[in-house]
């Protein structure tokens, strides 16, 4: 059961079972208040597992471990889940009380002012991604997970929420949790870097240490079981 201590994220022996198959299997992990870490894996490595733990929203997983987060949680997805019946503004405070102006200057920071009367349906992926980070910010959590929040995004796109992201980042100082498959993704974002295999971190890469984010790169793709030639094509490992 997840428990308030404030700002820091502190994780304890986590052990998740499904079945027979422990997808997490105790792991450890610490996240600073307003420190922002990438989680890499392979698929089925437990990143989104772990993100659910945190979130208090694991269904029937069995298991044991100490989880503790802030009270204030957020969580970004890859699809935005907005209500398709719900204007921009009502999807954005949704179930907050008294919280219409708050959710106009929610949508203002994300660069979607004047779209509060828009329909979902009205707004492309990547403005309804906006509003998901809109959504998520105006509760004000001192942690978001973020779970592939641009996997089905256009390149150019990914790259303008990277810095909008960033951006948002740096203004409220949240801890930050992402997980992604892009590991360009993670240097580029995070201020540490884990890579998750067989239910436990495998590695860590800090971005400021004073090495290059090429041979941060390297590294992390190796931790990932991945090697780049000669020629900058990766290629996986045969197992």
């Amino acid at each position: 059961m997840a428990t308030d201590v404030g700002g820091l994220i502190r994780v304890k022996g986590l052990t998740r079972v499904y079945g027979d198959r422990a997808v997490l299997d105790g792991l450890d992990l610490e996240i600073a208040p307003g420190e922002f870490v990438a989680l890499l894996g392979q698929s089925g490595s437990g990143k989104s597992t772990l993100l659910r733990a945190l979130a208090g929203v694991e269904g029937d997983a069995a298991g044991d471990g100490l989880v503790e987060v802030p009270a204030q949680v957020s969580m970004v997805f890859q699809d935005a889940r907005l209500l398709p019946w719900q204007r921009v503004l009502d999807n954005v405070i949704l179930g907050l009380d008294g919280a219409v102006e708050r959710g106009r200057e929610s949508l203002a920071e994300v660069g979607l002012a004047g779209r509060e009367r828009a329909w979902p349906n009205e707004l492309s992926g990547g403005e309804q991604q906006r509003v998901a980070l809109a959504r998520s910010l105006v509760r004000e959590p001192r942690l978001l997970l973020a779970d592939e929040p641009f996997g089905a995004l256009d390149a150019l796109t990914r790259l303008k929420m990277h810095g909008l992201l960033r951006r948002l980042y740096e203004e409220h100082r949240p801890a930050v949790l992402l997980v992604t498959h892009d590991v360009d993704e993670a240097v580029a974002l995070a201020d540490r870097v884990l890579v998750l295999d067989h239910g436990r971190i495998a590695a860590e890469q800090r971005l400021d240490d004073g090495r290059s984010t090429a041979e941060i790169r390297t590294e992390l793709l190796r931790a990932l079981g991945v090697t780049e030639g000669y020629s900058g094509k990766v290629s996986r490992k045969s197992c």
